[in-house]
């Protein structure tokens, strides 16, 4: 636009200078003057009409041109937008924060009646605490790891931890029986060492059994590639190379073990504590691990049952009353007991809702000093228990929700 303006002002200079001349004309000639009515006042004179017209349509177009403003940008307008949704966002994370820290503001316990952070196991291989969830991988991986100490019990360990099945892993287990009296009794015959691995027997029922192979290989028999009559490629065989009497007489105390294996299960930690008297004895507050629903589930369905219960309690019959009773006992596989000591103390510790009664009186005799001596332990509601019972604790109403 500044070059525009300039434009006009050289073409009204060039105007008023009057006629020109020619290249071709002499030097010496004279320019001719222009008589002017006045003085010359260049930065006086009037524009033409054309330039006139030019300088009024551009200051037209200036004054009429609106100026940018970021609402009527795209960019702007785009920008604007996040801008806001930002705000929003910010605002958002905002009340979120404050929500969480009200949360953890209120779940902040007292120490005196701290319930407990979880459900916690002990591994019996190695004596490590676990979680729920690292026990099955912990479990494995220590099993894997007997291998190096004792092969033969690291197999047995994994044919009884590593299979859900027991009826696959009794059948594996009897078809090895079988291998190893035939060898037994037939110490001699080579056909009884040699157990062909595409045996249709062994694909089914042995191989499909985590651990069976390495139990087999653990007692001697040997991996090897036979030649078959008939065909012309060779087949694995596990092989048991000639042994002598007092060999096949620790084969056979190994299968022995191998019938009588126990699957390896983390002992669930009791996870002791003592508390001194506290106005929040009766108060429990327990993690979702000692339920099987979820806490705002379990919490939403005790409600509404409660409010069903308030509702058609009149109605119902005792054995309607049990058999709902024992739908409740299922649902829980934790519970979180206390007792009260005769000094006021409390002894707080973590069960499984079907433990025998038999195990928390044994829990109690273990962390008292003279554990030696008789004491009784007294249910809410008035009612004692007795060691020699053979109801687990939720059959004694002692597996509820506090």
């Amino acid at each position: 636009m500044k070059k525009f303006f300039e434009d006009i002002k050289k073409d009204i200079k060039f105007k008023s200078a009057g006629p020109g001349k020619k290249l071709a004309e002499g030097g010496s000639s004279k320019p001719r003057v222009v008589q002017n009515s006045g003085p010359a006042k260049p930065h006086h004179a009037a524009p033409t009409e054309g330039a006139q017209k030019a300088g009024a349509a551009a200051m037209a177009r200036i004054e009429g041109q609106p100026r940018p403003r970021a609402q009527t940008s795209q960019d702007a307008i785009r920008l604007q937008v996040k801008r806001e949704l930002e705000a929003e966002a910010a605002a958002v994370a905002a009340t979120e924060k404050e929500k969480i820290t009200a949360v953890e503001g209120s779940s902040v316990k007292d120490p005196a009646f701290l319930s407990v952070t979880g459900v916690y196991f002990t591994c019996p291989l190695t004596g490590a605490t676990l979680t729920k969830s690292e026990r099955e991988v912990h479990i494995k991986e220590a099993i894997f790891m007997r291998f190096e100490e004792d092969a033969v019990e690291a197999s047995i360990m994994m044919v009884h931890t590593f299979n859900k099945d027991r009826e696959k892993v009794k059948a594996a287990v009897d078809i090895i029986n079988k291998y190893i009296e035939n060898i037994c009794k037939n110490p001699t015959e080579e056909k009884y060492r040699k157990i062909k691995l595409s045996n249709k027997v062994f694909q089914e029922k042995v191989k499909t059994v985590e651990g069976s192979r390495e139990f087999l290989q653990a007692v001697g028999f040997q991996s090897i590639m036979l030649d078959v009559e008939g065909q012309e490629e060779s087949e694995e065989f596990l092989v048991l190379m000639e042994h002598d009497p007092e060999a096949l007489e620790v084969m056979k105390e190994s299968m022995d073990r191998l019938q009588r294996g126990e699957p390896v299960r983390a002992q669930l930690d009791h996870q002791p504590q003592t508390f001194r008297p506290s106005s929040n004895a009766m108060r429990f507050e327990l993690p979702p691990e000692f339920y099987n629903l979820t806490a705002e589930e379990l919490k939403r369905e005790q409600q509404q049952k409660s409010e069903a219960v308030e509702k058609t309690n009149m109605l119902r019959t005792k054995a309607m009353r049990e058999r709902e009773e024992q739908r409740e006992r299922r649902k829980y596989n934790y519970t979180l007991l206390r007792i009260r000591l005769p000094d006021g103390n409390i002894l707080q510790g973590t069960f499984l809702a079907w433990d025998k009664v038999s195990v928390l009186f044994q829990f109690v005799r273990d962390s008292l000093v003279d554990g030696w001596q008789p004491f009784e332990l007294v249910a809410p509601g008035g009612h004692k228990l007795r060691e020699a019972q053979e109801l687990a604790l939720n059959e004694c109403n002692l597996a509820y929700p506090r």
